[in-house]
């Protein structure tokens, strides 16, 4: 697929100069860290050793001294506590990180997590009956409830009071709660605003230590769940995430809980796991449990104690990843050529499709598998309790939320994000929302867009590509958005005639090539058919990420390649 190539805004040079100089580090490097907004010591030196110190006084948060007298008059009156959250990565985490604390302290604490297909996302009136039925006076929220005025509206109208912990855009109207935490309310001035749900619910447990009069070094082992929720909720590493990415990869390595040495493959639990290892390999089988069966199973999973038997609870869960995976490669499939099928389709703007049969569970993926094949705004819906639901994904740039509330008349409910949102509508509105959803994509979405950009950090001659480079490239991480791993432009490269395809398709593309008299070896995913382009040993521009290949023992650097251009 074509990409627009985008270089970064060059810093400076006398500022990069003074921090080269300052950290005694490469120029390439210096511009790095002057783009995300480091320009002194003190800051780098922040930067590469995220401390506890940048935590902000989560008591900053609007609501907080509300919501910690409430959880302690419930202590008080040793009521029961029902901890409930969403069934997708964020909300099983943030549900057994509170609930795993507050049961030291109120053991009559039990979670509620709704079912995908019965109930749908967000809080349920299923669920506030279900806390009125078993006697829970107190309901805590998390990664959901800002949206939920009805439904907590009914809950206060039972007797039960809750405390909201969202991130989510709240309405114009707010819930009935006793205390709602969520930092993007016009009435919040918390310093920052890109927590997700599980980093609020960690704010709710921080203050609560904090009046308890405990150090936060006990809340140390929680960080390993924080860390899956904003690698897998695709918000910022930034500011405070980057903090509690930072320190519960580190508890994720160390010393992980049963639950998640459960969910990973045997055979690599011995290497260090990154950002990319929590959203590809651990995110995934936690979603397939409420994707596929129930989002309990992820909780109780998660909430495993050493000497638990939690092989077979992970097993299941690795089954159902792996029936998840059959699921969507069909569902792709099938979506695609409806796609193919549609007239005209390479020049819409959008991509809506429905089918009453898909399953509802691998939806947005599927959604994100197609903008892979054909770049444009994304949303599959299927039949569910006599409705179409579904989730839309956006394009870069984009934002589909604000291109769902332009069809708000259509639908019965929507939600989400800039680049992903769930929605339902009556079946017989699917055509007209589909033409409408167009018709404001079209309007509003500029043509450029709808061509992926590979945004390019810097130039980068491979005569300064050595290993100290690459140890202290390392120290950015942890990487994801706001702070991605860098893309690096050499210009002017030759092929040494080695450059060979590799797969068992030949799909992929293994380089040698050179720049200047120096050799570099790289690996290029799903770009075989460019080899005869390459065999012509003319000059071209190669966008690429470093990456180090272990290969017989022996670890080397190579060229992670994006893309690459041919120069004439």
């Amino acid at each position: 697929m074509e990409k627009r190539w985008r270089m970064a805004e060059q810093a400076h040079d006398l500022v990069v100069e003074q921090l080269s100089q300052a950290l005694n580090i490469n120029a390439t490097l210096a511009r790095l860290l002057v783009q995300r907004g480091i320009t002194t010591f003190d800051e780098a030196r922040d930067f590469f050793r995220p401390g506890y110190h940048l935590l902000h006084n989560p008591y900053l948060m609007h609501g907080m001294s509300e919501a910690i007298d409430r959880l302690l008059l419930a202590f008080e009156r040793k009521e029961k506590i029902l901890v409930y959250g969403d069934y997708d990565v964020d909300g099983t985490t943030a549900v057994a990180l509170v609930t795993s604390y507050l049961k030291e302290l109120a053991p009559a604490t039990e979670y509620y997590i709704p079912d995908r297909y019965q109930e749908g996302y967000g809080v349920s009136r299923k669920g506030m009956d279900y806390a009125h039925f078993h006697g829970f006076q107190l309901i805590i929220t998390l990664d959901c409830g800002i949206k939920a005025v009805e439904q907590l509206g009914y809950a206060q109208s039972l007797g039960i009071d809750a405390i909201v912990c969202d991130h989510h855009l709240p309405g114009d109207e707010l819930p009935p709660a006793v205390a709602i935490l969520d930092p993007k309310q016009s009435k919040c001035d918390y310093p920052y605003t890109e927590l997700c749900g599980c980093g609020i619910g960690f704010k709710l447990l921080q203050a609560l230590h904090h009046r308890l009069d405990r150090p936060f070094e006990e809340l140390e082992s929680y960080l390993d769940l924080v860390a899956i929720a904003v690698a897998c909720d695709i918000v910022p590493i930034t500011g405070e995430n980057r903090v509690l990415v930072s320190a519960g990869l580190k508890r994720i390595n160390e010393k992980p809980r049963p639950g998640i040495e459960a969910l990973l493959d045997p055979t690599r639990k011995k290497l260090a796991l990154s950002v990319s290892d929590l959203v590809f390999r651990i995110g995934p089988r936690i979603n397939a449990a409420g994707r596929m069966d129930h989002g309990s199973k992820a909780v109780e999973l998660l909430l495993s104690q050493p000497g638990d038997r939690v092989d077979l609870s992970g097993q299941h869960i690795h089954e159902q990843n792996a029936f998840r995976r059959e699921v969507d490669q069909e569902i792709t499939e099938h979506a695609w050529e409806m796609v193919e099928a549609q007239e005209n389709w390479e020049q819409r703007f959008s991509t809506v499709l429905f089918h009453p049969e898909w399953h509802k569970g691998v939806i947005g993926i599927v959604a994100s598998r197609l903008i892979e094949r054909h770049y444009r705004p994304t949303i599959l819906l299927t039949a569910s309790n006599g409705m179409a639901t579904g989730s839309a994904r956006s394009v870069r740039g984009f934002n589909v939320y604000d291109a769902l509330e332009a069809c708000s008349d259509l639908l019965d409910r929507f939600g989400g994000h800039k680049y992903a949102a769930g929605l339902t509508l009556p079946v017989e509105n699917v055509p007209a929302f589909q033409e409408r959803f167009e018709a404001v994509v079209a309007q509003t979405l500029p043509e450029e867009l709808l061509i992926p950009e590979l945004a390019i950090d810097t130039a980068l001659d491979f005569s300064d590509i050595n290993p100290k480079f690459y140890r202290i490239l390392k120290q950015f991480a942890p990487f994801g958005p706001g702070n991605l791993s860098p893309v690096f432009l050499a210009k002017g490269v030759k092929d040494t005639g080695r450059s060979r395809r590799v797969g068992s398709d030949d799909s992929h593309l293994k380089l040698e090539v050179e720049q200047n008299g120096m050799v570099m070896q790289g690996i290029a995913f799903s770009m075989g058919d460019r080899e005869p382009e390459i065999a012509r040993r003319e000059p071209f521009d190669l966008a690429f990420a470093l990456d180090e290949n272990e290969w017989m023992g022996e670890v080397s650097l190579q060229l992670k390649v994006k893309d690459l251009r041919f120069t004439i």
